[in-house]
């Protein structure tokens, strides 16, 4: 089974400020994600999972059961209701529903983690870390 648990550091990136946009993420803001380079923390902590982004600005971070909605703050400043859900052995999905849908895939490897963010009616953003 692959290891979800550790640090991925951002390589590449592809789409990202086009995603934002579609978000309605402001000008500034977009131009700030583009130019940092965010590690990707995974935890487990007991029945939860925590997964934290860290970058020279600011960390964030979401804490969940798989399975749970909870609210979580988007990078939009929205607040939206998200389920995060294991698909097979290597991949977890989270779907965040709010006045727009997105859904994010994190495919792990044994030596990366990719991750896809995309809202529900079009296709944006590949990561890998």
């Amino acid at each position: 089974m692959v290891q979800f648990e550790g640090k991925y550091q951002l390589e590449s990136s592809e789409n990202f400020d086009e995603f934002l946009k579609e978000l309605g993420v402001g000008f500034i803001l977009r131009n700030l994600a583009k130019t940092t380079t965010p590690t990707i923390e995974v935890v487990k902590d007991g029945d939860y999972w925590v997964i934290k982004t860290h970058t020279a600005l600011k960390t964030t971070g979401i804490r969940f059961k798989l399975g749970e909605e909870f609210d979580e703050t988007r990078i939009d400043g929205k607040t939206v209701k998200t389920n995060v859900v294991m698909e097979g052995d290597n991949t977890m999905v989270q779907t965040q529903k709010g006045d727009k849908e997105v859904k994010i895939i994190r495919e792990f490897s044994e030596t990366q983690l990719k991750t896809v963010c995309f809202l529900i009616e079009k296709f944006f953003n590949l990561k890998f870390f």
